[in-house]
């Protein structure tokens, strides 16, 4: 058992669970992060670190990985205590207090704010030898450091949007870059099938339509792979270095499914106080449901305010819901 209850548990590290981290700090509350991503930042970090976002009140674009920076340094200044690469298994009700657990640790909390985005994100694989035993191993399904393949030979599977932004992103850098896809049309902004074909004109990408890949090759790192044409089953081989694929990923609620919270469909269902079913339990961000969501970013930030000023009061009944202006608080004097 963790030897500090918290007032607030916030299980999710994306923006909404940073933005709910820093309105619980304002308003003095001891407050406790897991997340089951290796470091902070959620689905943005993990997902789209080199591109722009432009829907962000106040900031007119900004880089995905500068800001995740910026939510970390506001979602942090009051000094939460931040659980990272641990999964909630389960989350329960023992007296006053609320039980979550993971695989490693068994945490005690006063109230619950599940920001976990789209939930338990599980990216599709590809289905073919070689997939499952290099994963990790020159085989990725996200870019952290798109430098670690500068001079490299990059294969990249996918055309959604993913695929397209982070081939534009790396063709500049890989020694070689080919692009599959099992055909010839792509789910991707116009703008960007436009740029992705005007790379293949300059001789910057090599992008094969209709192609799948049969085989990855390697013992301990990839080494090759084998590639098909889909029409005619012609097979080519290619001396890689990684592939990156980006097929897309399957949202699932996963644990919070026996959670005991009313659902709809993949989402928990919360009232105009971001509350869930069970009193005590808050939920904001993507995996939300009520009349007229919205996902978005600045969707979540409100939701996420809603939220603790709630649950503040839940904790404190005799408590403001309404923080006030956050340039009279006495807790920004010193700052």
């Amino acid at each position: 058992m963790h030897q500090y209850i918290q007032d607030i548990t916030i299980i999710g590290g994306g923006p909404t669970g940073l933005f709910g981290s820093f309105y619980a700090g304002m308003r003095g509350m001891s407050t406790r992060i897991i997340d089951s991503l290796p470091e902070l930042g959620g689905q943005v970090m993990a997902l789209y670190p080199e591109k722009y976002i432009f829907d962000v009140g106040g900031i007119p674009k900004v880089l995905g990985k500068d800001f995740v920076q910026n939510i970390i340094t506001q979602g942090t200044q009051f000094n939460p205590d931040v659980v990272l690469d641990e999964e909630v298994v389960t989350l329960t009700k023992d007296k006053d207090n609320f039980v979550i657990k993971s695989k490693k640790n068994k945490y005690l909390t006063r109230s619950v704010l599940i920001a976990g985005g789209k939930g338990a994100f599980e990216p599709r694989p590809l289905k073919c030898p070689g997939y499952e035993t290099l994963l990790g191993k020159g085989v990725y399904y996200a870019v952290k450091d798109p430098d670690e393949y500068q001079g490299k030979k990059v294969l990249l599977v996918g055309g959604g949007d993913s695929a397209l932004d982070w081939a534009l992103s790396l063709k500049d850098r890989a020694s070689q870059l080919t692009m599959i896809h099992r055909r010839d049309g792509f789910r991707a902004y116009q703008s960007s099938i436009d740029e992705l074909h005007a790379a293949r004109e300059a001789g910057k990408i090599d992008l094969k339509t209709f192609f799948e890949v049969r085989k990855i090759n390697g013992k301990k790192r990839v080494e090759s792979v084998t590639i098909y044409d889909n029409r005619t089953d012609e097979e080519i081989d290619l001396e890689v270095d990684a592939v990156l694929c980006f097929l897309g990923f399957k949202p699932d609620l996963g644990p919070i499914k026996s959670w005991g919270l009313e659902l709809s469909g993949k989402r928990i269902v919360v009232n105009q106080l971001m509350q869930t079913s069970i009193p005590g339990i808050y939920a904001a961000g993507d995996l939300v449901s009520y009349p007229g969501k919205l996902d978005l970013i600045a969707t979540g930030y409100g939701e996420a305010a809603i939220a603790v000023n709630n649950a503040v009061n839940y904790l404190d009944p005799g408590a403001r819901v309404n923080p006030g202006h956050s340039t009279n608080l006495s807790i920004f004097k010193d700052k």
